[in-house]
């Protein structure tokens, strides 16, 4: 889905106190680029490998030198060859006033002009983590997400299987809840999956039979997280006496999401099984194989050591 200047406006309007200077009609202009821009060499003419497929900021020092151009007429023609490279928008800092002939060359190029009272620098650094959020590849996943001491573990199955109520009686054991039923995923730019939940029903879990309840007014703020990189993927499945389950750990399943390799393990749920205590198990075992302890592959080479000895008696 394309990014455009108002999905920008949107997110930040409220961090970074913006407002629409003039183009609020043109705010659907795509940006193509994640990175900030300031056009400064393109102001003296220069548009040899110019960003403009980026927002452009213009501080103090570029508002400065188009105040200081020879005339009205050079600073129009100025912009105008700046706003005829078709880019996204310009945001203007300090609370800075735009030159009548900014926004006059904005209005016949259709581009927004928005303004905020941060300081360039400040605004750059802290503008560009946003769209590297708002551009990071995203997908909506069916399942219950939580942190189990550090580790976010994404617990999916088919619908009634029990995942809330595994989650339910992970947060009474002192975990926290990331999401219920519905995970939004995304990728950032260092390749890792981070889940967390939609605003409308963050901080809610349904329950069949009880209905909607609200997390930390019952368990305390403690009881939620905003949002948890994904470790561990556990997929509930009706119990299958005919199936092969893995019973010694040393399958290595994955589950591909957003491009990610994320490790996956199936747990049969059958009466009189605590699946919220094997989930909290499997959490801390995969915390241990981050670790390099793999319990499993060292029984495997203790055994194999134990057969080697007896070989050579």
């Amino acid at each position: 889905m394309a990014l455009t200047v108002t999905d920008f406006f949107e997110e930040g309007r409220d961090p970074f106190e913006l407002e629409v200077v003039c183009g609020e009609t043109h705010l659907g202009r795509v940006i193509k680029e994640p990175a900030i821009n300031r056009p400064g060499l393109a102001l003296t003419g220069f548009f040899q490998y110019f960003a403009n497929l980026r927002i452009q900021v213009m501080g103090l020092a570029e508002l400065t030198y188009l105040k200081h151009l020879p005339d009205d007429e050079t600073r129009s023609a100025r912009l105008a060859q700046l706003f005829e490279q078709r880019i996204p928008c310009v945001v203007l800092t300090r609370n800075r006033h735009a030159p009548p002939e900014l926004l006059a060359q904005a209005e016949s190029y259709r581009v927004p002009v928005l303004k905020t009272p941060m300081i360039t620098n400040r605004f750059i650094n802290r503008a560009t983590l946003l769209m590297e959020d708002l551009s990071a590849p995203r997908r909506k996943f069916q399942g219950t997400m939580l942190d189990i001491k550090g580790m976010g573990v994404l617990i999916e199955g088919q619908p009634g299987i029990g995942k809330s109520e595994t989650a339910l009686a992970l947060i009474e054991r002192g975990h926290s809840l990331i999401s219920d039923d519905l995970t939004l995923l995304r990728r950032d730019n260092l390749g890792t999956v981070v889940g967390s939940a939609d605003e409308v029903t963050r901080y809610h879990m349904e329950i069949r039979g009880l209905g909607i309840i609200h997390v930390p007014s019952l368990f305390g703020v403690a009881s939620m997280r905003r949002e948890m990189r994904l470790d561990l993927v556990i997929r509930l499945a009706t119990f299958d006496e005919h199936a092969d389950y893995d019973r010694t750990g040393m399958r290595s399943e994955t589950v591909s999401l957003l491009g990610a390799d994320i490790p996956l393990l199936t747990i049969p749920v059958a009466p009189g099984r605590d699946i919220a205590h094997v989930v909290e198990v499997a959490a801390l075992n995969q915390k241990l194989k981050q670790l390099g302890h793999d319990a499993a592959k060292e029984l495997d080479e203790k055994l194999m050591r134990a057969l080697e000895r007896k070989r050579r008696q």
